[in-house]
């Protein structure tokens, strides 16, 4: 894709690095808020996916990409399975 993305003039924004934790996978995906980034992720297994929005609001996208994991994991532990339901 960097030919597309030098032919517009425009930079690819990179991938958050997946984590697995317990047969999930754990995507950070943090939004832009007006005031910071607000936690999210997307939780993925066998072919469902989960996706995760909080309206916690940190300062850095590297926080709450790190928060996103933690709060991710934390839903795990608590729902398991029952996030696909």
């Amino acid at each position: 894709m960097p030919f597309f993305s030098n032919l517009f003039g425009g930079k690819a924004a990179p991938e958050a690095e997946t984590e697995t934790y317990k047969d999930f996978t754990i995507t950070p995906a943090p939004e832009s808020a007006s005031n910071g980034w607000r936690i999210g992720a997307r939780i993925e297994r066998d072919g469902q996916v989960h996706d995760l929005i909080r309206a916690d609001v940190l300062q850095s996208k590297e926080q709450a990409e790190e928060a996103s994991v933690a709060k991710a994991k934390q839903m795990i532990d608590e729902q398991g399975d029952r996030l696909f339901r």
